[in-house]
């Protein structure tokens, strides 16, 4: 019996030297995520970059003159989107009032946006 037992604890003993030396079977698969996290992040940063390159090209006319405008002009870009609701406020019979508040705009871009709808539909007629 007394053999028995020392035989399992040198047994033992031996299996705990070996899980030192043995290879962790994890740490390749860590060490690859690792990698591939890195090469991810670089791919990113490059990609952010030639964003901003295109978008600085995007903002240079030929003459080399930016074509950013200042946000607050007398005369600022209206988008389409608002000047189709502005019009569908306007057939549905609304006061410019109204359609200013709603639209988010001037009384006098209201105006000038129902002008230029008036005087598009007679250049159709």
């Amino acid at each position: 019996m007394g053999i028995m037992m020392f035989s399992l604890l040198g047994f033992s003993l031996l299996l705990l030297l070996v899980s030192f030396f043995q290879k962790d079977p994890y740490k390749e698969l860590k060490e690859e995520i690792d990698q591939l996290t890195l090469q991810q992040v670089q791919e990113l940063y490059q990609l952010k970059k030639k964003l901003k390159i295109l978008e600085e090209e995007l903002l240079v006319t030929d003459d080399g003159f930016s074509s950013v405008q200042p946000l607050y002009q007398n005369q600022r870009e209206i988008h389409d989107i608002i000047k189709n609701q502005v019009w569908a406020l306007a057939q549905q019979g609304k006061p410019i009032e109204q359609i200013a508040i709603q639209a988010s705009l001037s009384q006098g871009d209201v105006f000038a946006i129902l002008q230029e709808y008036a005087d598009r539909g007679k250049r159709y007629e």
